[in-house]
């Protein structure tokens, strides 16, 4: 029997309603497999800060996480009292910022990692409806944003007079060591995944930068160039990240993998969301070289949380992410294995297009999201018992 530690962090709003559809996930392959999981959940967020009162997790909570093998997170953020925005710790941080941005710092977690995937027998959401394109497989990519540096990394400051905030600055860190390992990590991917875009087979990695104005980015961009002549198998590409929204929408089948820096890899992979379905079908991964934390993108939505509603297709396309990510670092067949039988589940599942949330079908043909996953976890159980 394999054992594994897994943290979960459900966090706010409907991350507590898609945590328990993980973790019934990750019962089901315990049930039927040689698999063991040893879950330890650990609250955090703004909910907890508000009961709290100093911190937005539990003291230790860093520590068990670092010790992991896995780390599940489900969505932070929650409404402040006075409804101008989430609530916020008397550092300034939002409340959970500990389990998203304190983790990917602590571990150096450096890669975030997001596959958009356009799953057979799902709609894009463009003109926010759905509408059929997956008969043509034109949307197959993976994005690989630099994930401690640029400007998450809260260096600046405000400057108040007389009780009015009147300057506000964020400086933007880019440095030599964060784009090597996150664009060395974009090349390794790419040559992994052994796809190429959907459009010619191609392996291809973009690199999305605004080095026309920013000095950060001429670093990355020269760095990208650079360690390129290492992989002359791989096409390199680049992009200016205003030029490249329209190129995204309009044809997506161009890409293969594709990197960038951390502010505007988070913009343009919610935007790359709506050709996979909606962020109901987007996860994510924060990687770094021992340590690594997987989470849906959709944040906590509170106007969803307690409804029953939401899709969590995204949390489980999460767990398959983190099993697969697992199975490479321990070299275990069957967790590959499960990872698999989650994927093909989920995909079962949404061809049949029968049991799906309100935000894939509409609400009239919809089913509750423990609906849904109980649906994936039955599709599980059958695939590794066969």
């Amino acid at each position: 029997m394999s054992r594994y530690n897994i943290v979960m962090l459900p966090g706010d709003g409907v991350g507590v309603e898609v945590m328990a559809e993980a973790k019934k996930c990750l019962k089901a392959i315990e049930s039927i497999t040689t698999l063991s999981f040893d879950v330890e959940e650990i609250p955090c967020g703004g909910k907890y800060y508000l009961e709290d009162g100093e911190r937005d997790w539990p003291e230790g909570s860093e520590e068990k996480c670092v010790e992991a093998d896995v780390i599940l997170l489900g969505a932070v953020g929650w409404p402040a009292e006075d409804g101008q925005g989430p609530v916020t710790m008397k550092n300034g941080h939002m409340a959970g910022y500990s389990a998203v941005l304190g983790n990917r710092s602590l571990m150096n977690l450096f890669a975030n990692v997001r596959p958009v995937k356009l799953y057979p027998g799902v709609n894009h959401r463009i003109h926010g409806k759905h509408v059929k394109v997956w008969q043509d497989n034109h949307v197959d990519m993976v994005f690989v944003r630099e994930n401690t540096e640029g400007l998450y990394v809260a260096a600046g400051g405000t400057l108040d007079r007389g009780g009015v905030r009147s300057v506000a600055i964020d400086n933007r860190i880019t440095t030599k060591e964060g784009c090597d390992q996150v664009i060395r990590y974009a090349f390794e991917l790419c040559k992994k995944r052994n796809k190429g875009a959907p459009s010619d087979g191609q392996l291809r990695v973009t690199c999305i930068t605004k080095e026309n104005v920013m000095m950060g980015c001429k670093l990355f961009k020269s760095r990208f160039l650079e360690i390129g002549k290492e992989y002359p198998e791989i096409e390199k590409d680049t992009a200016i990240i205003d030029a490249f929204t329209q190129w995204l929408i309009i044809k997506p089948e161009h890409y293969d993998v594709l990197v960038t820096s951390n502010m505007f890899g988070d913009i343009v992979t919610d935007l790359a969301s709506v050709l996979q379905g909606g962020m109901g079908m987007a996860a994510g991964a924060n990687v770094g070289h021992k340590n690594a934390m997987f989470e849906p993108i959709h944040g906590s939505a509170p106007r969803h949380a307690g409804k029953n509603e939401i899709n969590p297709i995204a949390m489980i396309l999460a767990v398959k992410e983190a099993l697969e990510w697992l199975s490479d670092l321990k070299s275990d067949t069957t967790l590959h294995q499960a990872a698999e039988a989650i994927e093909s589940s989920v995909k079962e599942l949404l061809l049949e297009g029968k049991k799906l949330s309100y935000d894939l079908v509409g609400k009239d043909s919809s089913v509750t999201c423990s609906d849904v996953g109980d649906e994936i976890v039955n599709k599980v159980i059958t695939i590794l018992d066969s």
